[in-house]
């Protein structure tokens, strides 16, 4: 997949753990795990809000584009 999610990095940065997270985003763990975990197919607008908002943060400090083979073989087709 192309975005990464790097919340780990976010929340290794502001020093809080899945639990603390969870509780402050109002998410289960399992959810919040699967988007730290890079497992997530989808995220919505207003979790990705409430997580901002517990991390003081911007998207784009979460979600990153990055370029693999199989986007370099759909945009030469």
């Amino acid at each position: 997949m192309s975005i990464v999610i790097n919340l780990d990095v976010m929340m290794a940065k502001r020093k809080i753990g899945l639990t603390e997270l969870s509780k402050e985003v109002d998410i289960t763990m399992a959810n919040l795990s699967i988007l730290k975990n890079n497992k997530a197919k989808a995220v919505r607008f207003s979790t990705l809000n409430a997580i901002c908002r517990a991390l003081h943060c911007q998207p784009g400090d979460i979600l990153e584009y990055v370029e693999d083979a199989d986007d370099e073989e759909e945009a030469q087709q």
